[in-house]
């Protein structure tokens, strides 16, 4: 297992529902956790709720320059040894509601929005992937030559996109694309990578628009079982698992209770 005591962990869009949950399972199991995120306000709040050296960084996932600054606090606080990557992102500039290759008035997406959102969901997260296993392989290895783990977010959509995802589909299918052949280049340095492709959870971009209750009434009775929203938690839950679980490598774990579109 990757033993976080006295080690640091990295979140991206860890001010996030998602983000907030895995910080606080990896603070639990002695991680000094960096908050990479912009929202000040929560990241701020939550940096002070996980103690044990955790702190928030203003970052930008679009600039290569500000992931540095987040990789760089992680190392400044202790060895890097988990990197989480849950961030989202600001919508293309131009773009409203569902991202139809071809809307209903006859207009075809913009290719500048389709690109943005594979910056956003992919080149992001191996810009992310690729300076956080950089800096573990600095690391002494730990038992069984483990030096880190970087797990990435799909998406059930990276494998069943409904109307209006062509792109987000395409950047969350690529980060399932990418994982095996990662996990391979990093294997002879010690460094695992998983990715978890979540269903249907309750986090802030349904929270922010409706009560839990509407939530759960309209999104709920679609999950086969439980039939309910998945909790963020039981994403962290998972995150930390793989954390602990040295042969879970190179693979994408569907968390959706069976849904399926």
């Amino acid at each position: 297992m990757v033993d976080l005591t006295n080690g640091s962990a990295l979140v991206t869009g860890g001010a996030g529902g998602f983000g907030s949950a895995t910080a606080r399972r990896l603070a639990q199991r002695g991680a000094k956790v960096v908050i990479a995120d912009v929202h000040e306000e929560r990241g701020q709040a939550l940096a002070k709720e996980l103690g044990n050296g955790s702190v928030f960084v203003h970052t930008d996932i679009l600039d290569e320059n500000s992931i540095a600054n987040a990789v760089a606090t992680a190392v400044g606080l202790a060895p890097l040894r988990a990197a989480v990557v849950v961030h989202g992102g600001p919508p293309a500039p131009g773009s409203s509601g569902p991202q139809r290759t071809v809307n209903r008035e006859g207009k075809r997406l913009p290719l500048s929005q389709f690109a943005h959102t594979v910056n956003i969901y992919l080149n992001s997260a191996f810009a992310v992937t690729s300076q956080a296993a950089e800096a573990m392989a600095a690391n002494e290895p730990q038992a069984s030559n483990q030096r880190g783990v970087v797990i990435n977010t799909a998406s059930i959509a990276g494998y069943e996109g409904q109307p209006g995802q062509a792109a987000y589909s395409a950047a969350k299918g690529g980060i399932i694309g990418m994982t095996l052949t990662i996990a391979r280049d990093l294997a002879p340095l010690g460094i695992r990578a998983v990715a978890i492709a979540p269903g249907t959870f309750l986090t802030l971009a349904y929270s922010s628009r409706m009560t839990d209750e509407q939530a759960q009434a309209h999104w709920g009775p679609m999950v086969p079982n439980p039939k309910r929203m998945g909790d963020p938690d039981e994403y962290a839950l998972l995150a930390a698992q793989i954390v602990e679980n040295d042969f879970l490598n190179g693979t994408t774990i569907r968390l959706d209770g069976a849904q399926r579109f």
